[in-house]
């Protein structure tokens, strides 16, 4: 049976009745989050892989039915499916990678933003979303370069993007024999970025401690003929660690033909707290700066930037298509979108940030890193004084590394495979000093001291089975 002609398409999330259309289906949605996640139970689905693929096959059936079977229908079973099989970085004990829960503000903020689908290509797809994109780009990359004249940001999918850009500006700088120094520490983005821009393969310099050391990096750039980028990282993915930048930034000023460019996707916003910013001195000296909002900044992903102290620098992404800033348009005074991203259709996902930033406030924003980067250091004190555990070190952010003090390495990874069968914990791995460490990525402002107990207490029972 065919729909007839006058059935009515279905509603709109946009227009003057738009929210009227969306009002009902987010009560089935929230609805369907808190029923999910009261299936699941913990921080992410037990079974492993083939049971939770089971389940979403037996729940959802036909992708593609003959009939559909109406909003309220699909939006219950896919969201209840998908909540029931997250791996949710909201519970406590899912600390397994740079991955947080977002702030309900900015999940808020990003329903809007789906819901007007702005594109930020052209102007005329997105008036007020460029101009909220451009206020805080520049808001943000002052924060990095207070004392230069002209500082500003792309927005980017991450910190992959970030330091891909980052590269492709260096590139088009320098030409194509560019040099790409970088830590063995460095984000796998960095070398994999040199090969999709057809430049040498990069150097890596060994980090034997887990930060570049200014000699090893002395010696590279010693043995480096033509120009260099050396990409420096403040908050490496395994530890967390911060490379010493101002020391980095002094030899690359001595080199002559070296730039600089950090990672800080995950350590750039130390440098709003008080407490944590000398950790990152030296943010200002780079030629490009990689930040990374979905991790200490709480935002739905994607919520990336790549930040330079003159926006002149970001000139060489210019691009030109008639359709989407045509040159009179452009000089009659209608803002050129195309040169803020190698991406055409774009979505706005400064609102987001941006309503962030604008509900809590620097203090607020601060309070959350600094009381993040707090239990961090709390749960390195309960392992370090427990018999039963070793850490690798006190943590530089809010990773900790650890390990039971009699599991070989065979058993380690065998453990945090368990925990994650058996939706008990989501722990990651990290290979240090030639061993392997469980990695707590602890990313949860709401995370409680019973919390950290009741983790150590469910890794002390796992390691007596």
């Amino acid at each position: 049976m065919t729909a007839s002609p006058r059935t009515p398409p279905p509603p709109l999330a946009g227009g003057a009745h738009g929210a009227d259309a969306l009002r009902p289906l987010l009560g089935t949605v929230l609805d369907a989050l808190r029923t999910g996640a009261a299936q699941r139970r913990g921080p992410l689905p037990a079974g492993g892989p083939d049971a939770v693929t089971a389940r979403v096959r037996a729940a959802l059936g036909d992708m593609l039915p003959a009939h559909g079977t109406g909003d309220h229908e699909a939006l219950r079973t896919l969201v209840h499916t998908l909540a029931a099989g997250a791996a949710d970085p909201a519970e406590p004990l899912c600390a397994a990678h740079l991955h947080c829960p977002p702030l309900a503000v900015a999940a808020a903020a990003d329903l809007a933003a789906s819901t007007l689908n702005p594109s930020l290509d052209s102007w005329d797809q997105a008036p007020a979303a460029s101009a909220v994109e451009a206020l805080l780009t520049r808001t943000l990359a002052a924060e990095f370069h207070p004392r230069a004249p002209r500082p500003d940001a792309l927005v980017t999918t991450g910190g992959t993007e970030a330091n891909q850009l980052a590269l492709l500006l260096a590139r088009e700088r320098h030409g194509p024999a560019l040099t790409v120094l970088h830590g063995a520490n460095a984000h796998h983005s960095v070398p994999r970025a040199a090969w999709l821009l057809g430049l040498p393969p990069a150097v890596p310099v060994p980090t034997p401690t887990g930060t570049l050391h200014p000699a090893d990096l002395a010696e590279a750039l010693a043995a480096t003929r033509g120009p260099v980028l050396v990409t420096a990282t403040a908050g490496t993915t395994d530890a967390g660690l911060i490379d010493p930048l101002p020391d980095i930034a002094a030899l690359c000023d001595r080199h002559g033909s070296a730039e600089l460019h950090i990672d800080a996707a995950y350590g750039g916003l130390l440098a709003l707290s008080p407490r944590h910013r000398a950790k990152v001195t030296g943010l200002d000296r780079a030629r490009s700066l990689t930040v990374d909002l979905h991790k200490l900044g709480w935002q739905p992903v994607a919520a990336g930037l790549l930040v330079v102290p003159d926006t002149t620098l970001l000139d060489p992404l210019a691009h030109q298509a008639d359709y989407l800033n045509a040159t009179d348009d452009t000089e009659a005074g209608l803002p050129d979108l195309l040169g803020r991203s190698l991406r055409t259709t774009r979505r706005p996902d400064a609102l987001k940030i941006a309503a962030t930033l604008r509900s809590l406030g620097r203090d607020g924003l601060v309070r959350l890193i600094d009381r993040t980067c707090a239990l961090a250091q709390n749960l390195a004190r309960l392992l370090d004084a427990h018999p039963r555990f070793e850490i690798h070190a006190a943590p530089a952010i809010s990773t900790v590394l650890f390990r039971p003090t009699h599991a070989d390495d065979e058993q380690l990874a065998a453990l945090r495979r368990t925990l994650l069968h058996e939706g008990r914990a989501v722990l990651g791995r990290a290979h240090a000093d030639g061993r392997l460490w469980l990695k707590a990525t602890l990313l949860n402002p709401h995370t409680t001291a019973g919390d950290l107990d009741t983790l150590v207490a469910l890794l002390e029972g796992s390691t007596h089975r």
